[in-house]
C-alpha cells in the first residue's frame, strides 16, 4: 500500500517562524531539532512532515504516546544470541527513523527517562542497546521534532535545553487567514493529487533552496564577531551551559546561507535569536543587572521584559529579517 499524500509545506498558510526554523534545521540537522509549543489544531504534524520532504527521501516516523523503552530503542533476542552466538536485533522506533524525521507529539507527557534517552540518541546519532552482557549498536541519525501544549504540563529545563530551537504558535489566526487555511485544507481533502500538483513547483523550489544552502553551509565561516555577539547575549540572558551559544551560532550560519549570503551578518544573528533563547532564559532583567550589547547601545527604558532579555537594540534590518521568511511561495 502506498503512503498517503502529504500536505505540501509550501502551501501552509502563516506559521512563518516555524517554517523558517524547519528550513534551517533541514539545512543543518546538527542544530538539534525543534520543539513546537501551541494548542491543538495548529497543523504541527503537517509542518513536521514537510521537513521530511525538505531533507530528501528520508522516513517520517511518529513515536506513539505511551511507547515503552523497548519500543523506542529496540530489543535483543537473548535465546538467539546463546544458541547461534550472535545477537538478533529487532529494530525500534529509533532505527526506523534513521535518515529522516522523528516526530514526538505531546513530548511533555512522556516519562522523563524516556525523553532523556531520546534526546541522548538524537544528539549522538547512535543507539546502543545492552542486555545481560550483550550489546548492539546502530546509526540513528534523525531530526527530532517535538510538540507540546504548555497547558498540559511542562518539560524540565534540562530537557527543554536539549532541543535546539523552540517556536511558539499562536492559537488565534485572523479571520482572513483562517479562511485561507480552510479553503486550502478542503481543496487538499477533496483531491490531494491535484492539490499537490498545483503546489509541486513551489515545493520543489523550497526543497532545492534548502539543498543548495546545505551544500554551501561549510563555506560560511564561524567568525569571531558573530561569536562575540552571541556569547555576550547568552551571558546577558543568563542561560545555563553553552548549548544555546552553539545552537544559535549554527542557526545564524544556516540563516546566512538560506538568504544567499557569503558571511554571517548581524541580521542573521537577530533573525534566530528568539528561536535559540526562548526556552533557555533564566533571568528577569532589571536596570541594575542588565548587560548592554557589544555595540555600546543601551536598551530603551521600560523595555526589560522577559521577551526582550538579552536582545540587541532595535535595528531596521534585523526587525525586517525577523518578521519575514524570504521568498515563500505564494499561491498562484
Amino acid at each position: 500500500m502506498s503512503e498517503p499524500m502529504q500536505f505540501p509545506l509550501a502551501a501552509v498558510v502563516g506559521a512563518d517562524d516555524l517554517k523558517l526554523a524547519l528550513c534551517l534545521t533541514a539545512i543543518d540537522p546538527k542544530i538539534g531539532g525543534v520543539l513546537i509549543e501551541g494548542p491543538r489544531g495548529m497543523a504541527k504534524s503537517t509542518l513536521a512532515r514537510g521537513l521530511a520532504d525538505l531533507l530528501g527521501d528520508g522516513p517520517f516516523v511518529t513515536l506513539p504516546l505511551g511507547a515503552t523503552e523497548e519500543r523506542l530503542v529496540g530489543t535483543l533476542d537473548l535465546d538467539a544470541a546463546l544458541g547461534q552466538g550472535q545477537a538478533r536485533f529487532s529494530p525500534g522506533v529509533l532505527a526506523h527513523a534513521d535518515g529522516g524525521v522523528l516526530y514526538v507529539d505531546e513530548v511533555n507527557l512522556l516519562p522523563d527517562p524516556l525523553v532523556d534517552l531520546l534526546l541522548d540518541v538524537a544528539a549522538s546519532g547512535t543507539n546502543r542497546i545492552e542486555r545481560d552482557g550483550i550489546s548492539h549498536r546502530h546509526a540513528a541519525r534523525f531530526v527530532l521534532i517535538g510538540t507540546m501544549n504548555p497547558e498540559e504540563g511542562e518539560l524540565r529545563p534540562q530537557l527543554l535545553d536539549r532541543f535546539g530551537l523552540n517556536i511558539a504558535l499562536e492559537g488565534v489566526p485572523a479571520p482572513a487567514e483562517r479562511q485561507q487555511i480552510i479553503r486550502r485544507r478542503l481543496a487538499f481533502d477533496s483531491d490531494p493529487q491535484a492539490f499537490c500538483a498545483q503546489w509541486a513547483q513551489a515545493q520543489a523550489q523550497l526543497r532545492d533552496r534548502c539543498r543548495a544552502a546545505r551544500e554551501r553551509l561549510s563555506d560560511i565561516a564561524l567568525d569571531d564577531q558573530t561569536l562575540a555577539w552571541i556569547t555576550e547575549r547568552c551571558f546577558a540572558a543568563g542561560v545555563d551551559g553553552l548549548r544555546a551559544d552553539l545552537v544559535w551560532l549554527r542557526a545564524a550560519r544556516a540563516h546566512a546561507v538560506w538568504r544567499g549570503a557569503e558571511a554571517i551578518a548581524e541580521e542573521d544573528v537577530e533573525a534566530v535569536a528568539e528561536f535559540a533563547l526562548r526556552h533557555r532564559r533564566r533571568q528577569t532583567p532589571s536596570p541594575e543587572n542588565e548587560t548592554p550589547p557589544s555595540t555600546g547601545s543601551s536598551a530603551a527604558p521600560g523595555q526589560g521584559g522577559q521577551g526582550d532579555w538579552g536582545a540587541l537594540a532595535a535595528q531596521p534590518v534585523a526587525a525586517e529579517a525577523r518578521r519575514e521568511v524570504p521568498n515563500w511561495a505564494k499561491k498562484p
